[in-house]
């Protein structure tokens, strides 16, 4: 029991922090995937990352979501 209630806080305080990002950066930085990645991690989604892209083609359409993930790649 005591272990849900650790799993619960820290998905709330992954998906707190999300949205205090979301409301901070703009689309197309990579904070945003980044935040939402940890999120989806703390929620116990097993590839949390391809789960935040499919959620970011959804929302942006293909090319949208290639262009920013294009801009991530090259700021790295």
């Amino acid at each position: 029991m005591a272990r849900r209630k650790r799993g619960a806080k820290l998905a709330e305080a992954a998906q707190k922090a999300y949205e205090r990002v979301k409301k901070t950066s703009k689309p197309g930085e990579g904070s945003r995937f980044k935040a939402l990645s940890k999120a989806l991690a703390a929620k116990g989604a097993k590839n949390p990352d391809a789960l935040a892209a499919w959620i970011g083609r959804k929302k942006y359409g293909k090319k949208r979501f290639q262009q920013m993930a294009a801009k991530g790649r090259r700021s790295k």
